[in-house]
């Protein structure tokens, strides 16, 4: 690997001749770095820096452009040098390494990233430009509002993939955000390395997304054409691997929706089912009647629903612990009201309400000398006392566990008083 050294690194456009390792920096700044992720691009890479140095060089722009290298093999790299680009080298492989990778060593103070596969027109950043330069912290393109070109994008990702994704992050996260996936954004690099931006593969791109909006960051989007890659290679994106990774993670950075939403409709259902019967007796419905076997569903939809609640809870508050997620003043005024020894009580009343009730049925067995009994009606008081003790017991482990969770974090260096 070779090194520049410092003075061809401030020579205006010999800039691009340098190859480092991923985030290794000099103390050159610019206004602005264009990124392109690179795995073996070679047929559109030269197009791609020339148009984004036209660019840059059209408009009077103080800026480079930044091939983030993936571990390319079919001289990629060398195209990009002789191109005028600076090429870092990004051992770690995905989509999201190369991206983390190339923002890190970027000089920039804003960075916009876009795929060197020429389906992106790199010279038309002037509106991301604008938009950073009036202050939001990131610029997300839209594909939809832009035109999306014939033979651009696959009919499963057009109709299908891309605006279920982008609807379940607006609806999870209410984004403002029509198109989640857009390859072509731009951001404050400050504002993004802030982030701290985890994921590897192409859920990048929802990552991005995601904690900018739960971190209030300042947000525009801009049109965006999309036109057919000029490779002759199948893409590097694999439709349905990909396309769950990316759901996966909305969903595990939303326990509100995974965990919250479900646990609370099982247990109203659970619930309603559980007194009707306990009150009603019996119910008929047409000619089709619903008795015992009916509460045991319902309790099962119960215990269920309370576990799941206590798992919206477990992730909010491992995520907040562990600054995955941003405070929330909700979870923080539940956890002073609900303390250890609340829930110990909580817990301890409903298991000993199940405990009784268990008795109370052993001890009508034996007032009919342990024989048979009515099933109907003895079950209406046990599925009911079960259901209570099992919830009394989870209440309980639930709230050490929560306890456990909640403990303060020590930093290092950082002394008991500091922290408290």
């Amino acid at each position: 690997m070779s090194h520049s050294n410092p003075e061809n690194i401030e020579a205006g456009p010999a800039v691009g001749t340098a190859t480092l390792s991923a985030g290794e920096t000099t103390e050159r700044s610019c206004e602005l770095s264009i990124v392109m992720p690179c795995l073996n691009e070679e047929e559109t890479l030269l197009t791609c820096i020339s148009k984004a140095r036209g660019f840059l060089d059209g408009n009077g722009v103080d800026g480079e452009v930044v091939v983030a290298d993936n571990g390319s093999t079919d001289g990629s790299k060398e195209i990009a040098l002789a191109a005028g680009a600076r090429v870092v080298e990004v051992p770690e492989p995905g989509y999201g390494s190369a991206l983390m990778g190339g923002i890190k060593a970027a000089y920039g103070r804003f960075v916009i990233m876009g795929d060197a596969d020429d389906s992106y027109d790199f010279t038309s950043l002037m509106p991301f430009l604008e938009k950073l330069r009036d202050g939001n912290q990131l610029v997300m393109g839209n594909r939809f509002k832009g035109g999306i070109e014939p033979g651009a994008m696959p009919p499963l990702h057009r109709y299908l993939g891309n605006p279920v994704l982008s609807g379940v992050g607006k609806l999870f996260f209410r984004s403002s955000i029509g198109d989640f996936h857009c390859g072509l954004r731009g951001f404050d690099k400050k504002a993004i390395e802030g982030l701290d931006l985890q994921t590897t593969g192409m859920e990048f791109a929802s990552e991005m997304v995601v904690k900018a909006t739960l971190q209030d960051l300042k947000i525009a989007e801009v049109p965006t054409t999309l036109s057919p890659d000029g490779r002759t290679r199948p893409p590097h994106l694999r439709s349905w691997r990909d396309g769950w990774r990316h759901l996966r993670f909305l969903l595990i950075y939303s326990p509100r929706w995974l965990f919250l939403y479900p646990g609370i409709l099982f247990i109203l259902a659970g619930t309603a089912v559980m007194l009707a019967e306990v009150i009603g007796g019996p119910i008929k419905v047409g000619k089709t009647g619903f008795d015992i076997n009916t509460m045991l569903y319902a309790a099962l939809f119960i215990v269920l629903g309370v576990q799941i609640l206590y798992f919206a809870l477990f992730s909010k508050v491992f995520g907040i612990t562990n600054r995955l997620l941003p405070e929330d003043p909700r979870v923080s005024r539940a956890l002073s009201f609900f303390t250890l020894e609340k829930g110990l009580v909580t817990g301890g009343l409903l298991t000993l309400l199940g405990v009784i009730g268990l008795v109370s049925a052993i001890v009508i067995w034996g007032s009919e000398s342990f024989g048979a009994l009515n099933t109907s009606h003895i079950m209406r008081l046990t599925i009911p006392s079960f259901t209570l003790t099992v919830i009394g017991i989870q209440t309980v482990f639930s709230s050490f566990f929560l306890a456990i969770l909640d403990l303060p974090k020590r930093r290092p260096g950082e002394s008991e008083s500091e922290r408290d």
